[in-house]
């Protein structure tokens, strides 16, 4: 697969649970519309120039405007638990 990048909003998302693949709710999981699972992803939030590597592993997010759901694991690396939505830049690895 060809790298691919797109900038938008994330959101995430906390709780514990099963995911769309089957597999568990991790620290460095994101969900995606259309990456494969086990897609590993670099987002980073362009507010603050942070960055988080993170494994595709549920389906969404499924609100309009957002482009990537990120754990709450990868929030608190994002530096985005706070305001609960940032601007980022997400890239396939």
């Amino acid at each position: 697969m060809q790298a691919q990048t797109w900038s938008g909003s994330a959101s995430y998302y906390s709780g514990r649970g099963h995911t769309a693949s089957g597999g568990h709710v991790g620290a460095l999981t994101a969900a995606h519309r259309s990456l494969p699972f086990g897609t590993k992803v670099r987002v980073t939030n362009l507010n603050n120039g942070r960055s988080a590597t993170v494994t595709i592993n549920d389906r969404g997010p499924f609100v309009r405007g957002r482009i990537i759901d990120v754990s709450s694991g990868a929030a608190n690396v994002l530096g985005m638990r706070q305001s609960g939505v940032a601007r980022v830049q997400v890239s396939t690895l």
